[in-house]
């Protein structure tokens, strides 16, 4: 008998005894019921210390003081209108050093949560893959109104569970053993968010 034999011979043998498993009600809310989930989306990301910006005009004022700008391949034409300085489209893919040159990056976004203040991107259209939106120091992310949701399991049914994803709750943070806050050690130090469509935005 192999090790591996033994070990599960000796689950069997302690779940033989167990009685059978008891069906678990499982109420906890699955549809947001508040009334204007941007706004809750708003005041989340504000806490976490994310500026938010509201309709699509406001990209231009953005990127005016952005040199170096990564995008991905599919980023829609309408973002970049006026836009005077260096675009690099992520094909082929950029290197992390290249990566890390830019002064920022500009994605969508797959769905937002409001009770949250999630972004959840997973590499669809205008998102690209993940190393774009965790190397460079500034993340702008364009959400329509469209894509945010109240609760965490209305996102998950709009989510492809094999895709690669990545979850922003405010800019990049860790606290050490004094509760010091350091920014940008994981992804971007600075995140914007550009809000469009709904009540906060055009």
């Amino acid at each position: 008998m192999t090790a591996r034999d033994e070990i599960l011979a000796r689950l069997r043998t302690a779940l033989a005894d167990d009685p059978p498993p008891v069906d678990v009600p499982r109420r906890y809310r699955r549809v947001g019921d508040r009334p204007d989930p941007v706004a809750i989306l708003v005041d989340r990301l504000e806490d976490y210390r994310a500026v938010v910006h509201h309709g699509i005009g406001s990209l231009p004022g953005l990127l005016a003081g952005v040199d170096r700008l990564a995008v991905p391949v599919d980023v829609p034409a309408g973002w970049l209108a006026g836009y005077a300085g260096q675009v690099h489209r992520d094909a082929p893919p950029l290197t992390p050093a290249d990566l890390d040159a830019m002064d920022a990056v500009l994605t969508g976004c797959a769905v937002a949560v409001a009770e949250t203040g999630t972004i959840i991107l997973d590499a669809g259209p205008a998102q690209g893959r993940r190393a774009l939106t965790l190397v460079p120091d500034r993340h702008i992310c364009v959400v329509r109104a469209d894509q945010v949701v109240g609760l965490l399991p209305e996102a998950l049914t709009r989510l492809d569970p094999r895709a690669a994803q990545t979850w922003i709750s405010g800019p990049s943070a860790t606290s050490d053993i004094e509760l010091n806050r350091v920014e940008g050690v994981h992804g971007p130090r600075r995140l914007e968010i550009v809000l469009v469509g709904g009540t906060s935005g055009a």
